[in-house]
């Protein structure tokens, strides 16, 4: 187990940045600027089958003083996922998503339980399981016939166990001063951004609006050849503050969903 929150986050950034080349060099552009940038957010997959369902994730960022809030459910991707917080504002939100295994097809769910039949559950109680990719094998053809029912599923069966996306925090950036403005400044970099849904993801009216990359299209090694398909993207938040003045700290289920589609194959 880690013994920091910074720990465990730097090992989770260098995976994703092997499957996300993009996001260093959106890292470096905002650094041009001289901004400081802080993490709003991780999100992480899993399948809610043991030993590797989403409590199995969480209890890593448990350890380390998060403490569990918003649940969330999205029905037609077959989806429940849950966000944890740390006392301290500063430290990334978690954000991890689970597949309702039992409620897909008889097809995947065997493939699914097939892979999962040898995972030494020992493995899963190091922190560093929380990015140590693909612990089965896979073809080419087991993977888009997962695709073909479940983006999610196919994605989680290629790339196994990382940080699906980092967040930029918005709020804490100063040469932007809206999400708007950001999206701009990528696309004039040449980063092409995830549409489903609009640019733009919500809004001060939900109090979280959010945009993402498409995921970087990267080689994956499968049982039998290498294919390229689309890895991990980075993601870009602005929250707004309550009646109160506080600020949101929790996620949009209508959002979220199409976040989610930052990774599909179309």
């Amino acid at each position: 187990m880690h013994n920091s929150v910074d720990a465990l986050f730097t090992g989770l950034w260098q995976d994703f940045c092997q499957h996300a080349p993009s996001a260093e060099k959106i890292h470096a552009l905002l650094a041009s600027k001289n901004e400081a940038i802080v993490n709003d957010h991780i999100a992480l997959r899993t399948f809610n089958l043991s030993p590797i369902g989403l409590d199995t994730l969480a209890a890593h960022f448990l350890h380390l003083g998060y403490q569990a809030k918003g649940e969330y459910h999205f029905k037609t991707k077959k989806l429940y996922a849950r966000h944890f917080e740390h006392p301290d504002p500063l430290q990334p939100k978690v954000f991890i998503s689970e597949l309702l295994v039992e409620q897909v097809s008889p097809q995947l769910q065997t493939l699914i339980k097939g892979k999962l039949a040898k995972l030494d559950s020992a493995l899963t109680q190091q922190d560093s399981f929380l990015y140590s990719g693909r612990a089965w094998d896979l073809s080419t053809e087991e993977y888009q016939l997962a695709s073909q029912e479940s983006e999610y599923a196919a994605w989680l069966l290629a790339h196994g166990f990382r940080a699906n996306h980092f967040t930029v925090s918005v709020n804490h950036l100063t040469a932007f001063e809206q999400l708007s403005e950001v999206n701009d400044e990528l696309k004039q970099a040449g980063f092409a951004l995830n549409k489903a849904g609009g640019e733009i993801k919500g809004g001060a009216d939900v109090m979280l609006a959010q945009s993402s990359t498409l995921a970087d299209v990267v080689d994956v090694h499968f049982a039998d050849k290498t294919m390229a398909i689309p890895g991990c993207f980075y993601e870009f938040a602005q929250r707004f503050r309550n009646k109160k003045g506080q600020l949101y700290t929790g996620f949009v289920e209508a959002s979220a969903d199409k976040i989610f589609q930052s990774t599909d194959q179309t």
